[in-house]
Parts: structure tokens; C-alpha cells; sequence
């Protein structure tokens, strides 16, 4: 499978340097160019046409929106990840608006942007990342997919994230990154809360025996 194209576009040297870093363990994903402002990454995503572009949303000479309506306009096959240091709804509402496919704060977990990476270009990501959740507690569905209830149902087992992605046959950091969301999802914090969720409100098999060992 070829690795994942990326261009990341950031005024900040050492924000470049950090992603290229957090990233270069990746075997499946390539960094392809990088950029200081959204005049030059309009001229790399033209040239190099890239999966995904990482964007900045303060960008000097071409704000980070304006970048965004000119790489939807002209590369509609290309997906734009919005990235901010700061917390602000209105400001990634507004990017999602614009098309943006996902909005990463620059606060997320690095061992977890791999892995946003490819659910980003996959088109499986939840909108935004990193982002608190303040939406009120979960259904009793707790609006799963058909994989997060997979992995639920296999957490409620208690089986490791090791044992899970040998099971379902995907990556580790593919089951880490559905793990964070089902909690976010259900509105728990760990591995217990959660198998407790699921057998509370059937989202389990209710004769599936207790986890005898369940990791939190």
C-alpha cells in the first residue's frame, strides 16, 4: 500500500520539526513538502498533490480559511486538517464549515497523530481533535460504529489493545484512537467504566462473562 502523502503548513519552524519527528516512525506515512505560509502551500499542494494537507489556521500573507477555500476550490481530491495551539468553537465550527475534514489542536496527544492521520484520509475521524467534549452524556447507543462496538464489545472481554488489533486485524494505534473515542462517546474514562456502560445499557451480550481482568 503506498504511504500516506503529507504537506504541513506552519509558520512555526519548531512546530515542523516537532510533526516531522512525531511522524518519522510512521512507515505508512510520507512527508512530502512543508511550508512557512499559505502562498507557498497553494504551490506545493499544485505540484506534489498530496493526501492531506496539515494546515495552520494563522498563516502570514494567507490566513489559514483563505488557504483552505483555495485548496478545496482547485485540489477537491485533497483533504485539509485544520491545526490550532488555541481552543476556540466558533473558529473550528468555522473551519469545518469551510471543508475542512478534520481540526487537530496542537494539544493532541503525538502519540496519537499517526493515527489521526489515517483516519483523516480514511474518512472514519470524528470532526475535531483534541477538542474537550461538551456534549450532554451518551444515549444508551452512545451513536457507536459498527467497529467501535466491535472494539467495545472486545474491551468488555477484557482483551489489551494488543489483543484487540490481533483480533480485528488492524493497527494498534487504530484501536487506541477508537478506545479514546468510544470513552468520549460514552462519557467515561476508562477500560472499567466503559465494559460497565456496555453491559448496563445491552451494548454487550449479557451472558458474556465479566472481564476477569479488565485494564483501566
Amino acid at each position: 500500500m503506498a504511504a500516506i502523502r503529507v504537506v504541513i503548513v506552519d509558520d512555526h519552524r519548531l512546530f515542523l520539526l516537532g510533526v516531522r519527528d512525531v511522524l518519522g516512525d510512521a512507515e505508512d506515512i510520507e512527508i512530502v513538502g512543508e511550508a512557512d505560509c499559505g502562498g507557498d502551500a497553494l504551490a506545493l499542494v499544485a505540484s506534489l498533490d498530496p493526501d492531506l494537507v496539515l494546515l495552520d489556521v494563522s498563516m502570514p500573507r494567507l490566513d489559514g480559511i483563505a488557504c483552505l477555500d483555495a485548496i478545496r476550490a482547485r485540489h477537491p481530491g485533497v483533504k485539509v486538517a485544520m491545526m490550532s495551539a488555541v481552543h476556540d468553537l466558533e473558529v473550528i465550527e468555522n473551519a469545518l464549515r469551510h471543508g475542512a475534514s478534520a481540526f487537530i489542536l496542537k494539544s493532541v496527544n503525538p502519540d496519537d497523530l499517526a493515527a489521526v492521520i489515517r483516519h483523516i484520509v480514511s474518512g472514519t475521524v470524528i470532526q475535531s481533535v483534541g477538542v474537550p467534549d461538551t456534549r450532554p452524556a451518551a444515549s444508551n447507543n452512545a451513536d457507536l460504529t459498527e467497529r467501535e462496538l466491535s472494539i467495545l464489545q472486545a474491551v468488555a472481554r477484557g482483551l489489551s489493545n494488543q489483543a484487540i488489533a490481533k483480533e480485528l486485524w488492524i493497527a494498534q494505534p487504530t484501536v487506541k484512537f477508537h478506545v479514546r473515542n468510544i470513552y468520549r462517546k460514552l462519557g467515561v474514562a476508562n477500560r472499567t467504566e466503559a465494559t460497565r456502560f456496555a453491559y448496563e445499557h445491552g451494548l454487550v451480550e449479557a451472558s458474556a462473562p465479566e472481564a476477569s481482568a479488565v485494564l483501566v
